[in-house]
């Protein structure tokens, strides 16, 4: 059996639970080749008594390592090194706020972009907090990097970016091994790679880079779906309304294209849902108005479908996105980079 005193380091005034220690310590001398494929290692009582630790938090570490394949118990012998951790490949955990067309580019081109090498595991947790922070827990430690897309929703499934708990788990993983995608978390600070949407400047932004052609509707609405089981950044209407009344324009928010809507003409329309695009391209048609002329039609992310259309977009740029994400962690970089968002004319304004 190893001497576990050579070995295992346990930091009593770190901020990581120790029983995360514990486990990325054994995780960390399999991968070294200090432990092998069917070693005993210390049993729960040995090691809550060698490092003055309590059994419950040995035993959380067991079992997590179990869960994991790692180790394994066999009755009335102990426990024992079940498998190797590769140190070839690197290891990711890709979390995943909800499976969309969009999400899923930026996940196909990280993939892409990082190669054979690397092992990426997709959990999706879909704006729920306390999924995301379940799926932390029993995976501290395991993975090289951590990649997270930090979009939640409150009670009331209004938007919300992260919450005390939130921050809590995302610093205790080590700043080097934590990527933020597609929002960003002031609090981790700068030495946290993060790659991010400005939601309120980007729509803003792109308006304005359109101006010479909204000018000529009377009106601009924003579709802007509320309580929603996946909820949008509110930033995306703060910056729809900063846009709006600093170049003067008659302006309205609406949850949804509601049927048989009553459409004028010299209106405007933002769709942030692919329904409500439809729909709206729908009544369009059915009331003989011509998109582009009597009525504009601006959507919100680009798919190749809004392309075939010929819709107007505006719109992050997914698979650099991924790339980024992908670069910063082969190069070992930690930078905070805002995401390239375009504005995309195809007259349909």
């Amino acid at each position: 059996m190893i001497a576990f005193d050579n070995i295992i380091r346990i930091e009593n005034d770190s901020r990581i639970p120790k029983y995360q220690q514990l486990v990325q310590c054994i995780i960390e001398n399999i991968e070294r080749g200090y432990l092998t494929i069917g070693e005993k290692i210390p049993s729960i009582n040995e090691v809550s008594e060698r490092f003055y630790l309590s059994r419950d938090t040995v035993e959380k570490a067991y079992n997590q390592l179990k869960k994991q394949k790692i180790i394994l118990s066999v009755k009335g012998k102990g426990y024992y090194v079940a498998r190797n951790v590769s140190q070839s490949q690197v290891k990711v955990l890709f979390l995943l706020n909800k499976l969309s067309n969009y999400k899923l580019r930026i996940y196909n081109s990280f993939l892409e972009s990082l190669g054979s090498t690397t092992k990426v595991d997709l959990h999706l947790y879909h704006c729920d907090a306390k999924i995301m922070l379940k799926i932390l827990e029993e995976n501290m430690g395991a993975y090289d990097y951590y990649v997270v897309m930090p979009h939640f929703k409150d009670d009331k499934l209004r938007h919300q970016n992260v919450n005390d708990q939130v921050i809590e788990a995302l610093q205790a993983i080590p700043s080097e091994k934590l990527v933020i995608m597609d929002n960003l978390i002031p609090e981790l600070g700068e030495n946290v790679a993060s790659i991010y949407q400005d939601f309120k400047g980007d729509i803003y932004k792109a308006l304005k880079e359109g101006i010479a052609r909204l000018k000529k509707y009377e009106k601009l609405v924003l579709v802007y779906p509320e309580k929603v089981h996946y909820p949008y950044p509110s930033e995306i209407k703060c910056g729809f309304q900063k846009f709006c009344i600093n170049h003067n324009f008659d302006f309205e928010i609406i949850p949804t294209i509601y049927p048989e809507m009553e459409l004028e003409t010299n209106d405007a329309y933002i769709t942030i849902e692919e329904n409500d695009l439809v729909c709206l391209i729908k009544q369009i048609r059915d009331q003989k108005f011509q998109m582009g002329e009597d009525i504009g039609v601006i959507s919100y992310n680009d798919t190749p479908l809004k392309e075939l259309l010929g819709i107007t977009v505006m719109s992050t740029n997914f698979k650099v996105m991924g790339e980024t994400a992908a670069y910063m962690i082969k190069k070992h970089k930690h930078e905070v980079v805002k995401n390239v968002f375009n504005f995309i004319d195809r007259g349909s304004i």
